[in-house]
């Protein structure tokens, strides 16, 4: 018997081709003034794209933690995905800073608390941490369903972002946005039962 509809190998190639087609389109280079990557104009947006994507991602991680708070019996289901969201906070977290000839950070600035890094490399600061605990319904389905939305939310808005993006931002953003797309399928797929 054939299966008919969106299959995850389906799901997973249109996610890649959607990530790769949009780093295509960023490469051109016309950003407005911003070209030289070393730039404090270019500097000032790679950080600021980093916050908001980073901001992004730690609401979603804050919505899969709410859910598994509500239904503990999906944590089989959820907690690969959660982890994953989590590492993607840490990868959008600013590099640390870089060193001067002793070892010690070099002083910046330009630099804020708010993208800052601590010693263990988490974001100190408001880069979207604590809010309001997302709403989560009560029937497991319907959470499970609102998170996939969630997901593709996330998705689109790292899409987004990575035209704006200096070319290796630009990767990391559209690897996030396919595994949101990715994430938001696999969470779609058992939700109908």
């Amino acid at each position: 018997m054939r299966r008919t509809g969106t299959t995850r190998r389906g799901a997973l190639l249109a996610a890649g081709a959607t990530a790769g087609g949009l780093l295509t389109a960023c490469s051109g280079g016309d950003d407005g003034g911003a070209d030289d990557p070393g730039s404090a104009a270019a500097v000032r947006a790679e950080k600021a794209l980093r916050v908001r994507s980073t901001r992004t991602s730690r609401e979603l991680l804050r919505q899969y933690d709410a859910v598994l708070e509500l239904h503990p019996d999906q944590a089989t289901r959820l907690t690969p995905l959660r982890d994953s969201v989590a590492l993607h906070v840490t990868a959008l977290s600013p590099p640390p800073p870089e060193k001067d000839g002793s070892g010690k950070p070099k002083p910046s600035p330009s630099e804020s608390a708010s993208a800052s890094a601590s010693p263990d490399g988490a974001p100190v600061g408001d880069v979207g941490g604590a809010g309001p605990t997302p709403f989560v319904p009560a029937d497991p389905g319907k959470a499970v369903r609102e998170l996939a939305a969630a997901e593709r939310r996330g998705a689109d808005a790292h899409a987004e972002a990575l035209v704006h993006a200096p070319p290796e931002l630009a990767r990391l953003l559209a690897s996030l946005a396919a595994s949101g797309a990715a994430h938001s399928y696999l969470l779609t797929k058992g939700s109908s039962s």
